[in-house]
């Protein structure tokens, strides 16, 4: 039997294929593929994510893109035409935990799911707040101040936070109280901060450096980069390679890798506004960036496959929680959502 083709009648039901990607911020741009679901005489198809009407970007006979309405939750997809509704496919939609937040890399994440998240402020300028701690029920309390344009975000295994201030090239260490002392200074423009297992904090001065501070707090010059038009941003995997971002004007960006002995290659390139990123437990990068004209969250693995599996606009930095889900900052909130991946613990 012949197999039907998708320009098949107006009375074929609706067939939902694949989801891509199958999670997404709101107001993300999800794209659909199956069969039937182009317009017709009576119009548009009609989308619906967890109840909630979707804005229609384009309709196909085998491909639907449409945004996230900003009210929906995770749940599932129905397409409907005048034939009746496709099959049911699920779409995960991160859950927004705070905003009027102000983070320009990823947030950091404690042992027991605390997000720590900075309201940055424009460069030179003080905030009344530097640092919200945000509770994974979305609760957010005042955690530092004085910290001007707090930047990088770093725990050590000592559950201690590191935050760089990228206008003072300064790195302090604060306590459970939120009091903080200078634990390193002179690093330029500091953005990027991470840990390795060995208790080592790497800082990126977006200028160029990549500082290694070791656990006696001596400084190395680590690696030498192309300058960021914004900020570095860091990572570091089991093995301690250090995965470096640094947004330039290119739309074909990297993803560096600087190995403990500082020998540094280009580890991806094909990104557009690379950002904030981390490791997962089997290894695998994610990033905030754009990929192939499309905004989100990015998964590279090690074999240098990347795909998109989350929708989302303004996303500046990611950071996997201990309580299971992956926590997501725009330039202005922090969301959080279950994409099914256990991020790396180093400590």
């Amino acid at each position: 039997m012949a197999r039907p083709s998708p320009q098949s009648g107006v009375n074929e039901l609706p067939r939902v294929d694949d989801v891509v990607p199958a999670a997404a911020l709101p107001h993300g741009e999800v794209v659909l593929t199956g069969l039937h679901l182009g317009p017709n005489s009576h119009g548009l198809p009609v989308v619906l994510v967890d109840g909630e009407s979707a804005h229609i970007l384009m309709s196909r006979p085998t491909r639907l893109e449409f945004r996230v309405p900003g009210e929906a939750s995770t749940g599932l997809i129905e397409v409907r035409t005048q034939a009746g509704s496709a099959n049911a496919a699920a779409l995960r939609v991160a859950r927004q935990l705070n905003d009027g937040l102000h983070p320009v890399t990823s947030p950091a994440v404690s042992g027991s799911g605390m997000i720590y998240a900075t309201i940055s402020g424009a460069r030179g300028k003080a905030t009344p707040v530097s640092v919200v701690r945000v509770s994974p029920d979305g609760r957010a309390t005042p955690y530092v101040t004085g910290i001007m344009n707090a930047t990088g975000l770093a725990f050590n295994r000592d559950g201690d936070l590191f935050v760089t201030s990228r206008a003072e090239g300064t790195v302090y260490r604060v306590d459970a109280a939120g009091e903080f002392t200078v634990y390193a200074e002179g690093m330029g423009v500091a953005t990027g901060a991470a840990f390795d297992g060995e208790g080592n904090l790497f800082v990126g001065d977006r200028s160029g450096t990549i500082f290694k501070i070791n656990p006696e707090r001596k400084i190395f010059v680590h690696a030498t980069l192309e300058p960021s038009v914004s900020a570095y941003h860091l990572a570091v995997n089991a093995s301690g390679t250090l995965f470096v971002t640094g947004p330039s004007l290119s739309s074909n960006e990297t993803i560096w890798a600087i190995e403990p002995n500082g020998d540094t290659r280009v580890w991806y390139r094909g990104l557009g506004r690379a950002q904030g990123l981390a490791v997962s437990s089997n290894g695998d990068v994610y990033v905030t960036a754009c990929l192939h004209g499309r905004h989100g969250l990015v998964r590279v693995t090690p074999r240098g496959e990347a795909a998109l599996v989350l929708a989302g606009h303004n996303l500046v930095g990611i950071a996997f929680s201990p309580l299971g889900t992956a926590i997501l900052a725009t330039n202005d909130a922090v969301y959080d959502v279950d994409l099914g991946v256990e991020g790396l613990n180093l400590f």
